[in-house]
């Protein structure tokens, strides 16, 4: 199906302020998004209450709006413009939020305005917790045991109701805002005022805590004949209870079986097909147990997301691109990879590299705040490496985060002891990997046991750490020799030298430098 004439002109929702737990990948998919309308003769129109972004360029759209992000300000726009279809996608969750509050109002029905790559019934059924959780048993998807509270007396019940560990999740979120782990009932009180203070419709989640278990994201393509693309399979280093955005993550998936991928793909799939009226990029979140492969929905987000971003980068697959060319109509075999342009856009991805990317944290520019890594996002961007093994793809995002770190390797000795050391990494830091490294770099045997759930980054930095001992020695003979060979050249050729001015001189021929003097 060729793209809808009827289409002229579209309104792209921006995301607002770049703030800590909402990073610049909606920038970048605003900004390819327009590019991909406008090659088409769409007109666009943007809006973003942020100057200092890329989309907002002059450049980038027909005409830029510098307004709040708010519903009067959209009608503003559709006052002044014919505008056709609003593509809400590419702006996160606030631009999810802004395009239902306006939905509610009558503001799209009012102006004559369609809703493209996304509808509102697959934003209530992605972001609204208890309706996501009902939607995953109607399709006999395993879910995490959970309850949703809308009030402070709810969530204490149901609290106690699962037990303890829990997971706070406010709905409407973005980055984890409000979100948290509760170990006791001392802390139950903090975390419900927080969450349901954070969400914009006064509602937690309280879930069951499933720490330990290994997290994977899929990121998917789907048009509106119901072809689904799987784009790239991404694998977070830290288990479930750190926040994606804080974890350090691998494309492809590292340690995934043949079947538990099957699963997972299968089931992404068929969540995204029952989603609703859906065309454009989907982010789907599985948990998985490592003893039993068991897998758990953890969430949907129907628009770009962080991950989107990423994928795009390390597959070559412009996601944002191809998402706005969905939403206006076209089908995923009539498009061809913008990158490769030989490709059908209905071609997966085939990565034969390793992708690590590490988050960026500031704290040391924040005296005081707390470091620990949780569900609440705390980055301020990111760093990406490229290798051919995982290895070499995480020594060189070590080294590319501009804090003197020369790779896994070193950064900056710790000073503690290994008591001190084992002590330190029970609780997820920024720092964790660096110090796991010291912990066995001093040979501390108790690493594994205090991990509590996270072999998987033991497992990694043990294989990093033994690789580079198993190295060392190696190198140090080829160096030995290369020293030793060095020497002989340079005596062999002196000799040589020597010989040769000593057959000159019984011949009474020249020095060299007197026939270059000449």
């Amino acid at each position: 199906m060729p793209k809808n004439n009827a289409i002229q002109s579209v309104l792209i929702i921006g995301s607002g302020p770049i703030i800590i737990g909402q990073a610049c990948e909606f920038d970048y998919s605003g900004s390819q998004a327009a590019r991909s309308l406008r090659e088409e003769g769409i007109k666009v129109i943007l809006i973003n209450s942020n100057p200092a972004t890329i989309m907002t360029d002059p450049m980038m759209a027909d005409k830029v709006y510098l307004l709040p992000l708010t519903v009067e300000s959209i009608e503003q726009i559709l006052e002044e413009n014919k505008i056709d279809a609003v593509l809400p996608t590419m702006g996160g969750q606030t631009a999810l939020n802004l395009c239902k509050e306006a939905d509610e109002l009558g503001i799209w029905e009012r102006y004559n305005v369609q809703l493209i790559g996304v509808d509102i019934k697959a934003i209530d059924k992605a972001e609204d917790r208890e309706k996501f959780r009902q939607w995953m048993i109607e399709m006999e998807i395993p879910v995490a045991i959970a309850r949703t509270a809308n009030s402070f007396l709810e969530g204490k019940e149901f609290a106690q109701e699962i037990g303890f560990p829990l997971v706070i999740r406010p709905s409407f979120t973005l980055g984890g805002t409000g979100g948290g782990f509760v170990k006791d009932k001392e802390e139950l009180d903090d975390a419900l005022n927080t969450g349901l203070s954070a969400s914009p419709i006064h509602e937690v989640l309280v879930e069951q805590a499933v720490l330990g278990w290994k997290e994977f994201e899929l990121e998917l393509l789907r048009d509106a004949a119901d072809n689904v693309c799987i784009i790239c399979t991404v694998e977070n280093f830290d288990p479930m209870g750190v926040h994606t955005g804080d974890s350090i993550t691998v494309a492809p998936a590292m340690t995934l079986s043949d079947t538990a991928f099957q699963l997972m793909r299968n089931t992404a799939i068929a969540m995204m097909r029952n989603l609703g009226n859906f065309a454009g990029g989907c982010n789907v979140q599985f948990a998985l147990n490592p003893q039993t492969e068991e897998i758990i929905a953890i969430e949907i987000n129907p628009r770009v997301s962080r991950s989107s971003a990423l994928a795009s980068k390390a597959t070559g697959y412009p996601i944002a691109k191809i998402a706005a060319k969905l939403a206006i109509g076209y089908h995923l075999d009539e498009l061809k990879n913008q990158i490769t342009q030989f490709t059908s856009a209905y071609f997966e991805p085939a990565l034969d590299y390793v992708i690590v990317k590490i988050p960026r944290w500031n704290f040391d520019k924040f005296k005081g705040a707390n470091d620990t890594l949780g569900l609440q996002m705390k980055s301020v961007g990111e760093v990406m490496g490229i290798g051919r093994s995982f290895a070499e793809a995480i020594q060189k995002a070590c080294q590319s985060l501009e804090n003197e770190a020369v790779g896994l390797g070193y950064y900056g000795k710790s000073l503690m002891h290994s008591e001190e050391l084992i002590d330190y990494i029970k609780i997820p830091k920024w720092d964790r990997i660096f110090r796991i490294k010291d912990a066995l770099m001093a040979g501390a045997e108790e690493v594994g046991q205090e991990l509590h759930g996270h072999p998987r980054v033991l497992d990694v930095v043990e294989q990093v750490v033994g690789d580079a001992v198993d190295r060392a020695a190696p190198v140090a003979r080829s160096a030995r020799a290369l020293r030793h060979d060095r020497r002989h050249r340079r005596h062999v050729e002196e000799h040589r030298h020597r010989a040769v001015l000593d057959v000159r001189r019984q011949r009474h021929l020249p020095d060299f430098h007197e026939l270059v003097d000449r």
